[in-house]
């Protein structure tokens, strides 16, 4: 369906190409692409068939397509409705005519080979030579004729493409063998015929496309899964009147109702309802994930067993299945840097070959006088570089190791990241969020008894109130940690603060009940304080305990402990000011993530050093680093924000470096490194800096990506060599004269199907912080 186009300024253009064949046919569409005016960037993509244009000024879609349509192509552009849900795809349809048209290829060129199969058997048949002529000509000229029309476009550009090389090839073995057959009815003699082997050419060229392109329909499985995962209806309840309706009327806030066994049609946020989500085709995460009221669900997720009543927070392209989407098909569309090296080769290819068969024919015209074998030669020549195997080598492995990558939550932004995570010698992690939860925990409860020690939270011994010196009072209340602890969660039962939600989270860990305080009082950067049972509370900082009147804090030796470990301390105290009585210390601490020893195990057994940089003190930065298993040479710490970006800088002058972060301060760096890494519980500007988004904060995730990096970059590097052995090998045989046009155009298939056909090894690969997560622990 048209659509009015609007012009567009300074924004990129995705257009479907129809009509490529080979790498020669990507450089074509580029040039004429970026001879537009406004255009900055253009980028083809056989694999896919499509074009990302990058333009800097107004721009309409007719003139893009113009400049397709005048290099001899068919420019296509996105359907801007969602895609329905059934029936087959463009790209399904396509194949199916393909598959239709070489079943046709194979019945007429069948009784044209048979024969010269025979022969080495003794037997000497070959079909009449007008019927060898009616068989033929329908595969040449019908069959055949997009060959003509693609070579006749690339003739009026001033170019040359595989099309050209195989119209220029069987048409003259077929026009050779009309020759012959009308030399042979007009003199009454036999003359020789190779109306098999035009026949045979087209047929297996036509096999070759057709094994490309369901091998390339393989690689976007990705897209495919993700696209699949986009429900067509949501139940959406509006004045108290719940109505199915298509997902593209869903509004921003509307109630949603999700039974079990559905998907979650939008992203939005629990308000009623238990339940668990399947969410592993977005983030590779194997576990369902309860959900409960609060929590946040993705569109796209499987929910479980609970019905589930949600408000919508993103619909359409904002929701995080498009986003995710669009990621892959970014990635998907972008040349890796190797791919323009090809790119620059495959446009001086054409022309060399088309001069290398003139010579053959000429060589052996004028040196043997045998114009007949001399043309055949010279055809075997056009067939066997046919350069396909050379525009899919890249695209091919990049979509599938983007698009194996994206199953295990897993997004390379583009393939530059992909190709660049190769060499990695180094990863820098930033510490909070990364390595650590990023939430603050209460780790420790250490209660007062005598003044010269204490008891930690779990020790029997309870403790007694101590005076405003630090030393417990006279006839005061004995406090144990749970006290404490059910005390601590009283004045912060209402506060929002991060210790605050450390406090209560470990209080109903351990299932206490805790009274009401009342009267509570917020006392900025120092703490808060209330009534509970008659008694004046408070729980804060150090220095506000100094400030009430507590002459000496007692617990020295647990003090000095948590202090070397980096963790925030509270006390728990009693009393007005002047006299306040110290009963327990509290300290809090970011813990380590559970998996992040686990990610430094596998980046070392990837053979690359791990480094920490961390704002904290030195002592704080030390005693993670240890826990983790990160050699204490490579630790960074008190490093300002703003610094970071220069260590990383420095690390990269040393060797090829990786950071990961997850917060705004960490988007210098991760711009500043080889390739960024970014969690994806963090902030989106650190996912635009970086080169790659964990959908889940696993850090075991980061080996993955390198892994799969690697996998997906020693697959184009085999992909090309395959290309290129082919025509290294192939060319100067068949200008020798050792490879008829029939071997010729099978081996010209093989080539683009062994290089298709290696990529898809990589749909073998599994992320190993998947394999180990679903391992029993123990």
């Amino acid at each position: 369906m048209e659509t009015e186009t609007k012009p567009n300024a300074g924004q990129e253009w995705q257009i479907g190409i129809g009509g490529m064949t080979c790498a020669s046919c990507v450089a074509r569409v580029e040039r004429a692409l970026k001879r537009v005016p406004g255009v900055v960037d253009a980028s083809v993509n056989l694999a896919t068939e499509s074009a990302r244009v990058r333009t800097a000024a107004a721009m309409t879609r007719e003139l893009l397509a113009a400049a397709v349509v005048g290099a001899g192509y068919e420019a296509n552009w996105p359907s801007e409705e969602p895609e329905a849900a059934t029936g087959p795809t463009a790209q399904e349809l396509a194949l199916q005519r393909e598959q239709q048209h070489l079943i046709i290829a194979v019945l007429l060129s069948l009784p044209l080979v048979v024969p010269m199969l025979a022969l080495p058997f003794g037997v000497h048949w070959m079909l009449p030579g007008w019927l060898q002529l009616a068989l033929a000509t329908p595969v040449q000229f019908w069959l055949g004729a997009r060959f003509y029309r693609a070579a006749w476009g690339a003739l009026k550009a001033r170019s040359g493409n595989m099309d050209l090389l195989v119209a220029i090839g069987t048409s003259a073995g077929y026009g050779l063998s009309v020759f012959h057959l009308l030399q042979a009815a007009t003199a009454h003699i036999t003359a020789p015929l190779y109306f098999e082997a035009s026949a045979v050419v087209i047929t297996l060229v036509l096999l070759g496309k057709w094994l490309e392109g369901r091998a390339r329909r393989q690689t976007t499985d990705a897209i495919r899964a993700l696209q699949a995962l986009r429900p067509a209806t949501a139940r959406v309840i509006r004045d108290g009147v719940e109505s199915e309706v298509p997902i593209a009327a869903v509004r921003l806030g509307d109630s949603v109702r999700v039974l079990p066994g559905e998907r979650i049609p939008v992203d939005a946020r629990v308000l009623q309802g238990l339940s668990h989500v399947d969410e592993s085709l977005l983030t590779g995460e194997s576990f369902p994930v309860s959900k409960e009221p609060g929590d946040l669900v993705t569109g796209g997720a499987v929910n479980g067993e609970g019905v589930l009543l949600l408000g919508t927070r993103a619909i359409g392209a904002e929701t995080a299945l498009a986003r995710i989407i669009r990621l892959v098909e970014d990635a998907q569309a972008h040349k890796a840097p190797i791919q323009r090296v090809v790119d620059r080769v495959s446009a001086v290819f054409v022309p060399v070959v088309i001069v290398l068969a003139l010579l053959t024919l000429l060589g052996w015209g004028f040196g043997h006088g045998d114009w007949d074998r001399a043309l055949l030669n010279a055809v075997a020549v056009l067939v066997i570089a046919c350069p396909c195997a050379l525009g899919l080598a890249t695209p091919t492995a990049i979509m599938a190791g983007t698009g194996m990558a994206a199953r295990a939550g897993i997004l390379i932004k583009d393939a530059q990241a992909l190709e660049s995570a190769l060499g990695l010698r180094t990863v820098a992690f930033d510490k909070t969020g990364t390595l650590t939860l990023g939430l603050p925990a209460l780790l420790d409860v250490v209660v007062i008894d005598d003044g010269r020690g204490g008891h930690r939270d779990g020790d029997a011994a309870p403790a007694s109130p101590a005076d405003a010196s630090g030393v417990p009072r006279a006839g005061a209340a004995a406090v144990d940690p749970d006290h404490a602890l059910a005390i601590a969660a009283a004045l912060q039962s209402g506060s929002e603060h991060p210790l605050a939600k450390a406090v209560l989270a470990l209080a109903r860990t351990r299932g206490l009940d805790w009274p009401t305080a009342q009267s509570l009082r917020a006392v900025a950067g120092r703490g808060i304080e209330g009534n509970i049972d008659g008694e004046r509370w408070r729980l804060g900082s150090s220095r506000w305990m100094q400030e009430s009147g507590v002459a000496e804090l007692p617990l020295a030796d647990a003090v000095a402990r948590h202090q070397q470990a980096g963790h925030s301390l509270s006390w728990l105290a009693v009393g007005d000011d002047g006299c306040v009585s110290v009963l327990a210390l509290l300290a809090f601490g970011d813990q380590p993530r559970p998996e992040a020893a686990a990610a430094v195990q596998a980046l070392k057994a990837l053979g690359i050093c791990s480094v920490l940089i961390s704002g904290d003190h030195q002592a704080a930065a030390a005693h993670l680093a240890q826990l983790v298993g990160i050699e204490a040479g490579d630790v960074h710490a008190e490093v300002l924000p703003e610094q970071k970006a220069s260590v990383v800088r420095e690390l990269v002058a040393a060797g090829p470096t990786a950071m990961v972060g997850d917060g705004v301060n960490d988007a210098p760096a991760l711009a500043a490194a080889t390739v960024g890494f970014a969690m994806g519980s963090g902030t989106d500007v650190a996912m635009h800096a970086a080169g790659v988004t964990l959908m889940r904060s696993d850090p075991r995730l980061i080996a993955d990506a390198i892994d799969i990096s690697r996998r997906a970059t020693r697959k184009i590097q085999q992909n090309l060599f395959w290309a290129f052995i082919y025509n290294l090998i192939g060319i100067p045989l068949a200008a020798a004269g050792l490879l008829n046009p029939v071997i010729a155009g099978a081996a010209m298939a093989l080539s683009s199907v062994s290089v298709v056909s290696n990529t898809l090894l990589l749909r073998r690969w599994r992320p190993r912080a998947l394999v180990t997560r679903s391992m029993p622990q123990g």
